[in-house]
């Protein structure tokens, strides 16, 4: 595909925000948008999987590849070229002042007990700890996205990406955890010292679910309780089967050292429970899997979408999205409300450090959306929606 086929596939032309957000809010309305109150029907009676879905690839050599016809792949000359030639614009300041000041990071409020917490029935809570680590209590469940606590994202805390805002907590500060979500294997979402640490003091009472090719990794650490999946593929967490957790598609690559490229898949997660669904984008260039997942899962009460480290686009368009493929994301996978992660935290590209909201906000604004629906938080902050407690921090 060429780059105007390309640009054709990504609808950028000014009827596609209208044409958009009118088909989300026809499809919430067609399907019930109040979620609140009543559990729905259960995920399997309602879920048929059609045959035109677009499954997982595997190339000649059996290494997971993209089926989107908007990937395209990265090569040595491209990734050298943004290296040595582009400037770098994060400006990040030297100032702790200054970075408490733009980016302040609270202590989180966690309650052991999510009835007390107000999200044990129809009630839903989400904290950002920072990156693409989320903490989700909904259904009588509490997961964790791609847990990241260490102060680099490298396979060496001498090296490497560094945090520029420290982690809110602690693995030791947690309330109990039942699950936690993976999408890929990349050292910012996939965190050795992070794993080593929740499996340490979890054990086999948390649950973790993982792409196709991780497994035997995951059982290198410790961890026991592993399930490894395919996209469209399903499991549950034990006493807790009314939630399913479904491994969805997304657009990215996985790489851990100089030869394992794309041995293990990279996905989505989409969390369906009785009272709420809830979506985790991970890393992702903007693809057509979303409005699949959001036809068969939608509407999701949350998403988690990225919205940092997409500069420049002619390198980062392929596997992360900028604010506004974030916003069609958004609408795609018909998200009634959605927390912008993947920004804030370490340097992995080449905007401004405080661009990725200002522009989002820009995008709901072309979108005809309002700002609640795709909200920013500090680190360590949390939101309630579906309670009594929304409005409350």
């Amino acid at each position: 595909m060429d780059e105007n086929e390309s640009n054709q596939f990504l609808m950028t032309s000014s009827q596609y925000p209208k044409e958009a957000v009118r088909k989300r809010q026809n499809s919430q309305n067609s399907r019930g948008s109040d979620s609140s109150k009543f559990p729905r029907k259960s995920f399997k009676l309602d879920y048929r999987l059609e045959e035109d879905v677009t499954k997982s690839k595997r190339g000649k050599d059996g290494r997971f590849v993209n089926p989107w016809p908007t990937w395209k792949n990265l090569s040595i000359p491209n990734v050298l070229r943004w290296l040595i030639m582009e400037k770098n614009h994060s400006s990040i300041p030297c100032s702790k002042e200054e970075l408490d000041k733009e980016l302040p990071v609270r202590k989180p409020y966690f309650i052991d007990d999510p009835g007390e917490a107000g999200v044990g029935g129809a009630g839903l809570r989400v904290t950002w700890l920072g990156h693409a680590t989320v903490m989700v209590e909904m259904d009588e469940l509490v997961f964790l996205t791609d847990p990241i606590f260490s102060h680099r994202a490298s396979p060496v805390q001498c090296l490497g990406p560094k945090r520029f805002r420290p982690t809110p907590c602690t693995v030791s500060d947690l309330p109990p955890i039942d699950a936690v979500l993976i999408s890929h294997n990349h050292y910012d979402h996939l965190d050795h010292s992070s794993v080593i640490a929740l499996n340490e003091r979890f054990g086999n009472e948390l649950r973790w679910f993982v792409p196709l090719g991780l497994l035997d990794w995951m059982q290198k650490c410790g961890c026991e309780d592993v399930i490894e999946l395919d996209w469209w593929e399903e499991n549950c967490v034990p006493r807790h089967d009314k939630v399913t957790f479904v491994f969805t598609p997304s657009q990215h690559w996985c790489k851990r050292t100089l030869m394992d490229d794309n041995k293990v898949l990279w996905g989505s997660w989409s969390v369906l429970g009785p009272w709420n669904r809830f979506f985790f984008a991970g890393d992702t260039g903007y693809c057509s899997a979303f409005e699949e997942i959001g036809k068969r899962f939608g509407p999701f009460d949350l998403a988690a979408l990225p919205i940092g480290a997409y500069e420049p686009r002619w390198f980062m368009k392929y596997q992360h999205v900028d604010p506004e493929e974030a916003v069609r994301v958004h609408i795609d996978v018909q998200a009634k409300k959605s927390v912008a992660i993947h920004w804030g935290t370490f340097a992995l590209a080449n905007e401004h450090y405080l661009e990725p909201p200002e522009k989002l906000h820009e995008a709901l604004e072309r979108y005809g959306l309002n700002p609640e629906d795709f909200f920013v938080l500090n680190h360590g902050e949390s939101r309630y929606l579906n309670s009594d407690n929304e409005n409350l921090e």
